[in-house]
C-alpha cells in the first residue's frame, strides 16, 4: 500500500556493504503512545523486541530532534545512541533538511552529540527525508547534503539521503526494480548502497487507500509475499514501521483525504507484534 522511497547512501572511500539476502531493519519513531518523548531505557526496550522477535538489528530515525509535538521536544540522537551502544544496535540517523534554519540546527545538535564513542554504532546518516517530495529543490538540498559528508564523513563515512520516487506502477518488487536501475544508471553500479528506505502496510484500524485495503491480514500478507521476497532478492529493506504511534493525528494525503496515522506498525504500541515477522 505504501511506499517506495528509496535511501541512498553515497560510500566514497567506504567499501559497499553486501550481504546474500537483504537486511531488514525498521522505522522507529521517538515518542511513547502518550506523545512524551522516549528515554534510553524505551530505545533500548525497542532494540530487545526487534531483535527477539523480527532479528533484526538496524533502525532509522527522520530526526536528530522530534519537535512534532513543542510541548515535548525530543532528543533522538542523544537518547537513542546510549541505547544503540548497549544493545549494539546500528541507526541510520536522519537530519531533517527541508529548511535551511532545520538543517543548522540538526546538525549542531548532531554535533554535540555523535563523538568517537558512538560512532561506531551509526550506520549512516541521511540528510533529508522525503524534501524533494514535499518541494524542496535540488538546488537547496545537495548543499546541505554535500555539508553534512564536510561536518561528518571522519566519523560516519556513509553519508546520503532519502528521497520519493513515484514509479509506483505495477507491484512493489517492480517499483524497487524500476527505482534501482534509475539510480544506478545515473550513478553506476557498485557506487552507492541503496535501501528501500520505507514500506509497510497499516494493520486494522488504519485508512484504505483506493483498492488497497487496511488490515493486519493484508499487512502480513504484504509483509510475507513482498517485503520478504525483496530480502530474498537482496535488497535491504526498512519496514514503516516498528511501533504504532497512537499519539499521531491524522495526515492530510495527496487527494486532500485525512487519513489514519497510527496503526502502520508491525508491533501495537504496547510492543506486541501483530504477525509473525519471520521470512
Amino acid at each position: 500500500m505504501h511506499l517506495s522511497t528509496t535511501l541512498s547512501l553515497a560510500l566514497a572511500a567506504s567499501p559497499l556493504a553486501v550481504w546474500a539476502r537483504g537486511t531488514l531493519g525498521f522505522a522507529l519513531g521517538a515518542r511513547k503512545p502518550d506523545g512524551t518523548c522516549k528515554t534510553v531505557a524505551d530505545y533500548a526496550e525497542d532494540f530487545d523486541t526487534l531483535k527477539g522477535k523480527a532479528g533484526s538489528t538496524i533502525v532509522r530515525t527522520y530526526s536528530v530532534v522530534d519537535v512534532n509535538v513543542p510541548a515535548h521536544r525530543c532528543e533522538v540522537a542523544a537518547t537513542i545512541l546510549p541505547a544503540a551502544k548497549a544493545k549494539n544496535f546500528k541507526v541510520i540517523l536522519g537530519l531533517w533538511a527541508d529548511e535551511q534554519e532545520s538543517y543548522d540546527s540538526e546538525k549542531a545538535a548532531l554535533q554535540d552529540v555523535l563523538t568517537s564513542e558512538y560512532a561506531p554504532y551509526v550506520y549512516a546518516l541521511t540528510t533529508g527525508s522525503e524534501s524533494l517530495y514535499r518541494g524542496v529543490s535540488a538546488q537547496e538540498l545537495l548543499p546541505r547534503i554535500n555539508d553534512t559528508k564536510t561536518s561528518f564523513f571522519k566519523l560516519v563515512p556513509r553519508i546520503g539521503t532519502q528521497q520519493d520516487i513515484n514509479n509506483a506502477t505495477a507491484t512493489y518488487l517492480d517499483d524497487l526494480q524500476q527505482a534501482i536501475g534509475h539510480v544506478q544508471n545515473l550513478v553506476g553500479l557498485n557506487t552507492i548502497e541503496i535501501w528501500n528506505g520505507e514500506t509497510g502496510w497499516p494493520g486494522d484500524g488504519g485508512s484504505d487507500y483506493g483498492d488497497a485495503h487496511a488490515s493486519t491480514v493484508n499487512a502480513e500478507k504484504f509483509f510475507k509475499t513482498g517485503v520478504c521476497a525483496a530480502l530474498a532478492w537482496g535488497v535491504n529493506v526498512f519496514y514503516f514501521e516498528a511501533f504504532d504511534e497512537s499519539w499521531k493525528p491524522n495526515s492530510i494525503g495527496d487527494t486532500g483525504a485525512e487519513g489514519d496515522e497510527t496503526h502502520w506498525g508491525a508491533f501495537t504500541d504496547s510492543r506486541t507484534p501483530k504477525f509473525s515477522l519471520t521470512c
